[in-house]
């Protein structure tokens, strides 16, 4: 599966600040100083409906974490999935009448495009579940040598207990586990299990779903945790850098592909940083498929919208805060694009480089976009109302702008 075109990432003066970011698993803010390559995996869509604003928020923080360690003059290992196979995505092809395949393909392209669009820097390698089969196959045959996973009338399962550090991501109890399991996709109450935790690892085939050769394993599909085990492994190793992905996905699956990793590998942690943004809100609930309260940045490009800013929108907001969308954000970003591109507009101003560093700062801290979008409209405001005579300044801001928080001005 291949990914979106890059977009070029200007060069600019002095280098970066290490990244300091909050970590979900110790609840504390972690300086991560990784090696000259950073290694990042983020976990991606459920090809089922378009890329709505929850979607592009968070991936906005990650292309954010990209771009800091650009600017430490690190490369940057980035790795994502699509997972092109899974209940949500079979239940929605049948409700429409429609081959699921075909879904899939339409709605990760509509992702990419949406993607390219809002300037986000492309993973190295984009991965399906379904052409990870192969690695994932080998991967649950050696949890079920290793005594780490059962089977249950044909359908073989992860035992939790099989990881001393399960629990270490989450940090949550028994109970709000099993309550989160049942509402994420997990089947607490199946008759059978040793743990109503455990999660599915490979799914035997049913009558009217794809299924796949899994050798020993019989044929079926993998489950979802275990996709993102095998691909992160394989691409990344164990101990990469930072887990990321939204909220909602800390239990179970962050928590469960940890488990996953550990117990096959006897090594640990999986990720050195667990990363989670926050869940955006339409008419006070969570933007979701299921809810179907949704904007989507299709429709808001396909209406004329300028994705600089719904990336500007997006900005405004800090990365973990869960806040809600309404048309004043947008009307908002669209008024700060239009100061800042008239702003840099002129061939001189106010000195920039103090500019800059306020954005190196406060990125560093957290991703703190709120005090980065301040310190643009503090220099923009000095250049309109008092202007410079620094040539080049404005093409500095530009570069910076652009460079560091994605915005094409």
């Amino acid at each position: 599966m291949h990914a979106w075109p890059a977009s070029e990432v200007p060069a600019l003066p002095g280098k970066g600040r290490d990244l300091t970011i909050h970590d979900t698993a110790t609840g504390e803010r972690v300086t991560l100083a990784p090696g000259p390559v950073a290694r990042l995996y983020v976990c991606g869509i459920t090809p089922y409906d378009a890329t709505h604003l929850g979607h592009a928020a968070t991936y906005n923080a990650f292309d954010l974490v990209q771009r800091v360690w650009l600017d430490t003059k690190r490369q940057v290992h980035y790795v994502q999935n699509v997972t092109d196979v899974d209940d949500p995505l079979l239940e929605r092809a049948v409700r429409d009448g429609e081959d699921w395949t075909e879904l899939a393909q339409r709605e990760t392209k509509l992702f990419r495009e949406d993607m390219t669009a809002l300037r986000m820097l492309p993973p190295r390698h984009y991965i399906g579940a379904v052409e990870s089969i192969p690695r994932i196959v080998p991967l649950v045959e050696r949890l079920r040598s290793a005594g780490a996973a059962y089977d249950l009338d044909g359908d073989i399962y992860f035992s939790v207990e099989s990881d001393p550090h399960f629990g270490e991501v989450s940090r949550l109890d028994a109970e709000a586990m099993r309550l989160l399991s049942a509402e994420r996709g997990g089947d607490p109450d199946r008759p059978g299990k040793k743990n109503p935790l455990d999660p599915v690892l490979w799914l035997a085939a049913r009558d009217g779903e794809p299924h796949w050769d899994g050798g020993g394993l019989g044929p079926g599909r993998p489950g979802w945790h275990i996709e993102c085990v095998a691909i992160a492994l394989d691409h990344l190793g164990m101990g990469f850098d930072i887990q990321g992905g939204g909220s909602d996905l800390v239990f179970p699956h962050h928590e469960m592909g940890a488990s996953h990793a550990q117990a096959l590998t006897g090594e640990h942690p999986f990720a050195q940083a667990y990363v989670h943004a926050g869940m955006v809100a339409l008419n006070g609930e969570k933007m979701s498929k299921s809810k179907g309260n949704l904007v989507f940045v299709s429709a808001l490009r396909r209406a004329g919208t300028d994705p600089a800013a719904i990336r500007l929108a997006l900005l405004a907001h800090h990365y973990r805060s869960d806040w809600e969308w309404t048309d004043a954000d947008l009307t908002a970003a669209e008024e700060r694009l239009g100061r800042w591109r008239a702003a840099v507009s002129r061939p001189d101003g106010p000195a920039a480089d103090g500019m800059l560093e306020e954005i190196r700062t406060a990125l560093a801290d957290d991703l703190d976009t709120p005090a980065a979008l301040a310190a643009v409209d503090r220099w923009a405001e000095l250049q309109r109302s008092a202007g410079g005579t620094e040539e080049g300044a404005p093409g500095l801001v530009s570069r910076t702008v652009d460079a560091l928080l994605g915005v094409a001005l």
